[in-house]
């Protein structure tokens, strides 16, 4: 049973940085891809950062430069370092995988997601 559980949201003034964290179980991180998506009220769920099972990382143009999205595969959980928030970063954030072994673009596992709001 694979779960993904976030953490780490939270409420932030404007320009400040928070950190998420995607804990996976049932899930190696290292063997797929891995994503964070993002929904804030009213908008549909939009992608904002991949990384592939080698390393390979992607950014939406909104947040190109201000997220970063890693992985520790010894404590089998995802990052994304969230720095110059903005207003239009609040929203709830969602951690996502891919199937093992195949290559970014399908997701099929989700996390619950964590709330941020930058005010």
């Amino acid at each position: 049973h694979v779960q993904l559980v976030e953490s780490g949201g939270g409420s932030v003034q404007t320009g400040g940085s928070l950190r998420l964290s995607c804990a996976a179980s049932g899930y190696t991180v290292s063997s797929g891809c891995m994503g964070w998506f993002r929904q804030a009220p009213g908008t549909e769920r939009d992608w904002v950062a991949r990384i592939s099972s080698g390393g390979t990382t992607s950014y939406a143009d909104s947040v190109k430069g201000r997220f970063t999205i890693s992985k520790d595969n010894a404590k089998n959980t995802l990052y994304l370092q969230m720095n110059s928030l903005k207003h239009e970063d609040t929203a709830m954030y969602y951690c996502a995988a891919g199937p093992p072994f195949y290559a970014c673009g399908r997701w099929i596992y989700w996390g619950q997601g964590t709330q941020v709001t930058v005010s």
